[in-house]
């Protein structure tokens, strides 16, 4: 096989599982089951650990989620022995940093599977027993996440934290009380009521259900042990505090926004529509009014309903990208279209059919320096019309590419392993989180075929530096 051909073949493999890894979580989509994309999934990370190792590796450093990043992670774990010496060192220091910035309950789930899998080399052990002596609070996690540690310690061959939190896990008889009040509140909280407010959330839930104390007067009491996350799934509820919606990631807002009725998002649609430009200005960060004249073409269709476990995913993530585009946008402003033709972007439903092809056509008139276009690229009204209409434009139009567009799906395609896309003279991106946008749009330009697996290489080396501190 020609050697440059070849390159771009393993770019593309690259930019393929890049794309899946940051959208795909092994759910149910709107048009493929939980097990079709499990399947897909399995298929394309075996493949991309066994024939680009090394790259493989790097994507821990990219902005894949935290499922696929747990996926890398167990891979390269399991099949250690398919690394050189200077690779395995590499891929550990890459492990050990994406375990570092995974949510506990997440890396527990990690190590659960790597016992069951009977994966205990030496570097998995070093693994979890670095992790284990880098958490901040042991005697926290011994309560919230009991038997994750308690797997991990005893896989990693570690006694953990404290002699107490040995024996809080391993004995839990041996000791009438414990000096550490988490401890000795969950010992307590099996006959003591009071003791359930002195825990974690989610651990006192299952002690206040034992107890029987109605659900209204539980959440009031454990209004200030509550994360702000647990506060944003409470709203509504008799009882909830309020959450503080201006600190809320921005898709996360955009998703707590779509879950209400239409009257509740008109009450509160200065609170909402506030709270959203706050979370866009700070995904925006540097990047903000820099990204000149904008056009953004945001799909509203029935389809980025998503699924009953991904509930409106897809239409929070264009919503999300409607207000991040605000944000970059420079003295031009940001034209946003939506599919459905609506213009109050804080009442978008999912509905209706994907005309995308006319949008796209309403978005160049106004003459972009950008155009986004956020979609899962089902376009089907008519059928293949924004495919025609970009081929056009970039080959007879705009032939200097003086308008940068970059097609952004936030729906991973099981049967095609990639995002689904419109065009191959456009580049797309898959895209899970709308404050990714400024990244994702960088790495898209590798997707238009015009560099090679190099500057691909390149890139991720340099993004591996900056998450390893070495740059």
């Amino acid at each position: 096989m020609d050697e440059n051909f070849a390159d771009l073949v393993a770019a593309e493999d690259v930019l393929l599982f890049v794309n899946a890894a940051v959208t795909a979580t092994g759910q149910r989509e709107f048009r493929s089951s939980a097990d079709e994309q499990r399947l897909s999934l399995d298929f394309l990370h075996a493949y991309v650990r066994v024939n680009h190792r090394p790259l493989y590796a790097a994507s821990l450093a990219l902005d894949i989620n935290d499922h696929n990043a747990a996926l890398v992670a167990e891979n390269l774990l399991r099949h250690a022995g398919e690394a050189e010496d200077d690779q395995r060192r590499l891929e550990g220091r890459l492990v050990a940093a994406r375990l570092a910035a995974l949510p506990p309950q997440r890396v527990y789930r990690l190590f659960a599977a790597l016992r069951a899998a009977r994966v205990n080399n030496r570097r998995t052990r070093a693994v979890m027993r670095d992790w284990l002596a880098a958490r901040p609070d042991l005697a926290h996690d011994a309560v919230k996440y009991r038997a994750g540690l308690k797997g991990a310690a005893r896989h990693a061959h570690v006694r953990p934290g404290a002699a107490e939190v040995g024996d809080f896990l391993f004995a839990p008889r041996r000791r009438t009380r414990y000096d550490d009040p988490r401890l000795d509140a969950h010992r307590r909280a099996r006959y003591e009521q009071g003791a359930l407010y002195e825990l974690p959330f989610t651990v006192a839930e299952g002690f206040a259900a034992h107890h029987g104390v109605p659900r209204a007067v539980f959440l009031e009491r454990m209004a200030p042990r509550m994360t702000r996350l647990e506060r944003l799934r409470a709203q509504g509820r008799e009882g909830a505090p309020r959450a503080d919606l201006a600190a809320m990631p921005l898709t996360r807002l955009a998703l707590y926004a779509l879950s209400l009725g239409p009257e509740e998002r008109v009450a509160r649609r200065m609170e909402l529509t506030g709270a959203l430009r706050a979370a866009a200005r700070r995904a925006a960060g540097p990047y903000a009014g820099t990204w000149g004249r904008v056009a953004a073409v945001l799909d509203d269709s029935y389809s980025s309903y998503g699924s009953g476990v991904k509930r409106r995913r897809p239409l929070a993530v264009a919503l999300g990208c409607h207000f991040l585009l605000e944000a970059l946008a420079g003295p031009g402003g940001c034209t946003a279209l939506w599919t459905s033709g609506a213009t109050d972007p804080l009442m978008v439903r999912p509905w209706g059919p994907t005309p995308l092809g006319a949008r796209v056509l309403d978005a160049l008139e106004t003459r972009p320096e950008r155009l986004l276009i956020v979609s899962d690229g089902w376009d089907n009204a008519p059928p293949g019309l924004a495919g025609e209409v970009l081929r056009v434009w970039r080959s007879r139009l705009d032939p200097e590419r003086r308008t940068s567009v970059v097609h952004l799906n936030p729906v991973y395609d099981a049967d095609g392993f990639d995002v689904r896309r419109l065009a191959p003279s456009v580049p797309t991106a898959g895209v899970r989180d709308a404050e990714d946008v400024p990244s994702l749009v960088e790495i898209a330009r590798f997707a238009e075929g015009r560099t090679g697996l190099a500057e691909l290489r390149a890139y991720l080396d340099r993004r591996v530096a900056l998450f390893l501190g070495d740059a």
